[in-house]
């Protein structure tokens, strides 16, 4: 089966999106499929056993508002609309990108089978006209682009009860993001001590792990409140954006860039939480990673009930980024909380280990295309 991945940018922009979207191709590709990539190339090309199809894009909105929206060229589209003539069925990531909702539009024209993968649901920004914006993007393209999708799959409870409704007001599947255990694993190959110590973070005090892009959305407005409230916490914050935590300057605060997922894991294991006080998403797979390293998690309300099974062992917050100091305030007493009753970590890195599955999602994706 010839296949065409259609997400926002490539795994080398450093969302969970994308890493979404690359996994999955190498599973494609390991079950013996012709796989072609499109995203926009504006973080240069990454290694992938995928054909790439670079799309010169511009992507205006990203560092004012947070939110990527790469918009493609007229050879851009072109070379899109080619790639989907091409193959013999097609996997969106989300529908709000342009580039997803011209892949959606060339596909029903060629007649080829669509299965869209929705990772987010509305996102309440701090400013209320970006909400606003935002509810009227679901409204006026979300919707029809579900509508349109041959199949409709949902990383997240969450996110499918926001936009279809409780019961879900048409079909569809819910499929969880997966982990690669030979990575995200509770198995220690250090001491918590001498882990800490590779990256110069204290060792006796709680350390705390954020992993994202650097915007809005993500939180980082909670974060640094709370870094402020809590200098007895140290908090290691691994990514990249338009935002520097650099400027803060915390103490307890340590901005170590993007590093390869080998590295993130280790220090998981060596760290006392994961905390992402990010809002509007589904189910993020830094949580899941974590939780196969036998990491607890504080995270969004909505993010901690995205798989039902797993929510007793995540402790969700309401993040409102309106009020970032009562979102930070309630974030503390979650760390309290946290330390002074441990979840039992054990039994979370193994169901993580059994749940969540690569080749299970690759797989009930491609039988949607069949």
């Amino acid at each position: 089966m010839r296949i065409l991945t259609v997400s926002n940018f490539y795994d080398s922009h450093g969302g969970g999106l994308e890493r979404v979207a690359a996994q999955l191709n190498r599973e494609f590709v390991t079950a013996g499929c012709d796989v072609a990539w499109a995203a926009s190339d504006s973080d240069g090309l990454p290694e992938s056993p995928a054909r790439l199809i670079g799309l010169r894009c511009a992507n205006p909105t990203e560092r004012l508002t947070g939110l990527p929206m790469p918009i493609p060229g007229p050879r851009s589209i072109a070379r899109l609309r080619k790639a989907i003539r091409n193959v013999d069925g097609v996997v969106i990531h989300d529908a709000l990108y342009v580039t997803s909702i011209l892949a959606m539009i060339f596909a029903k024209a060629e007649k080829k089978p669509t299965v869209m993968v929705q990772h987010i649901g509305a996102i309440p920004f701090a400013n209320s006209l970006l909400s606003l914006v935002m509810r009227l993007a679901n409204l006026v393209v979300t919707r029809p682009m579900m509508a349109a999708a041959g199949r409709l799959a949902f990383i997240s409870a969450t996110v499918r009860d926001d936009l279809l409704g409780v019961p879900p007001r048409r079909p569809s599947l819910l499929v969880f993001n997966g982990v690669d255990q030979s990575v995200f694993n509770d198995r220690q190959s250090a001491t918590r001590a001498e882990m800490r110590a590779q990256w110069g973070l204290p060792i006796n005090t709680p350390l705390a792990i954020f992993v994202g892009r650097f915007v809005e959305k993500k939180g980082l407005r909670v974060l640094r409140l709370l870094a402020k409230q809590r200098p007895d916490v140290h908090f290691a914050l691994f990514g990249q954006g338009p935002i520097d935590p650099h400027e803060w300057g915390l103490a307890n605060v340590h901005p170590l860039c993007q590093q390869p997922q080998e590295r993130i894991a280790d220090l998981y294991r060596a760290a006392d939480m994961l905390l992402l006080p990010s809002v509007g998403e589904g189910y993020p797979l830094v949580i899941q990673e974590a939780m196969a390293c036998g990491l607890p998690v504080i995270c969004g309300n909505g993010s901690a009930r995205a798989d039902p099974a797993a929510s007793h062992w995540l402790t969700g917050v309401d993040i409102d980024l309106a009020d970032p100091q009562g979102s930070a305030t309630r974030c503390s007493t979650a760390i309290d909380a946290l330390l002074d009753s441990p979840v039992d970590t054990t039994a979370m890195a193994h169901y993580a280990a059994k749940a969540y599955d690569w080749r299970r999602m690759a797989s009930t994706l491609l039988d949607c295309l069949r």
